[in-house]
């Protein structure tokens, strides 16, 4: 009899566990025939697949791979990428989904699943469908092709032609040694940053720090780096690249709200009366920001599947949480891109005519 795969993986975003526990090479072929019967039972038959820096990563490629292939499903694998590049490709190449393979900011001994439907996340209750699909062990049957596709540049193409930076801006970057230096530094570089690069080589054993941009002791490097550099500020990245955290020149971090309080005000002055999308983790201050900047402000429920879908509702333009998922959708695909964001921020710093340290003192402090 096949063995149950644990349940708990089975998680509210994303599938996530740990490596040769509760993922392992048959375990991943069969998430593969899962996720393979569920797009060919939904009418779709192509995916993509990308996958992150960490050790187990490629052999769990090549097994998802053989199982999806195994249902009839095409895939299309686009290689080491950061989870905003898996995004990105659901929109460039058209698939029917796609597969990230990732454990985002964990530690080395696990990895996950982020899973695509068309251009959505599956969350929740799919996910959960998928669980009983696998455990029902009746997948479909098919012989499924195999190609491969670089789009990096074409990424990199595609958000250096829409943002521009109307100076140089000096700015440190600390990659955590995820997927960031993949192609982040490349691309700041593109749109004229002045960037200097701290533990941006891509090192799935993290031997720096932990990848979580949001948690202080995280970011004492690259406060210090700024501080060094006389940098103007400073930009932590996650394992995967989609959550992002900034520290201004001082060294001070800025919050999930705090920065969303930039982006909105900066989206506000050129679409007046937009939709932006908190959580219920985020300060009263920004809600209360937004109105005052001439915007519509709603609360979601947290998580970024919850906040995206949120956004595609109210068809806001902007949305975040505290965690440093931050979606655009005024000139951008509405996705969580952490590097995006980077390119965001820099446009902002570039245009102020203050520095980012005193970019919100008109803000009631909040406890």
């Amino acid at each position: 009899m096949t063995e149950i795969i644990n349940p708990q993986i089975f998680r509210e975003y994303d599938i996530r566990g740990l490596v040769d526990k509760d993922l392992t090479p048959d375990s991943t072929e069969r998430i593969g025939k899962g996720i393979g019967t569920y797009i060919r039972r939904n009418g779709g038959k192509t995916l993509t697949v990308g996958y992150d820096m960490r050790g187990s990563s490629i052999p769990f490629r090549d097994s998802l791979i053989r199982g999806l292939n195994s249902t009839g499903c095409d895939v299309i694998d686009i290689g080491l990428v950061p989870t905003p590049v898996a995004y990105f490709s659901l929109y460039h190449l058209k698939p029917d989904g796609g597969v990230m393979i990732t454990g985002s900011h964990n530690p080395p001994e696990f990895n996950g699943f982020k899973i695509s439907h068309g251009l959505h996340s599956l969350y929740g209750d799919r996910i959960q469908e998928l669980r009983r699909l696998i455990n029902l062990n009746e997948f479909e049957f098919g012989v499924g092709k195999l190609s491969h596709a670089n789009i990096l540049e074409d990424y990199i193409q595609d958000i250096s032609s829409s943002v521009n930076i109307s100076r140089s801006v000096k700015v440190v970057v600390d990659g955590g040694n995820g997927c960031f230096g993949i192609v982040g530094p490349k691309l700041l570089n593109r749109i004229g940053a002045n960037i200097t690069e701290l533990y941006c080589e891509p090192d799935g054993d993290f031997p720096n720090h932990h990848p979580d941009p949001t948690v202080a002791k995280n970011m004492v490097d690259l406060i210090d780096k700024v501080k060094e550099e006389g940098a103007e500020l400073g930009i932590g990245f996650d394992g995967d690249a989609d959550r992002i955290g900034i520290v201004d020149e001082k060294g001070n971090m800025l919050w999930g709200d705090q920065l969303l309080m930039l982006f909105a005000r900066d989206i506000l002055k050129r679409n007046p009366g937009a939709t932006v999308v908190g959580e219920v983790k985020c300060s009263q201050t920004l809600f209360k920001d937004i109105e005052e900047h001439g915007g519509t402000a709603v609360m979601s429920a947290a998580g970024h599947s919850l906040i995206k879908k949120k956004m595609q509702e109210t068809n806001a333009l902007l949305a975040g949480e505290m965690s440093g998922h931050i979606c655009f959708a005024d000139s951008y695909y509405g996705f969580d891109d952490a590097i995006y964001a980077a390119c965001r921020i820099l446009q902002i710093v570039a245009s102020s005519k203050v520095k980012v340290s005193e970019m919100l003192l008109d803000v009631p402090k909040t406890a």
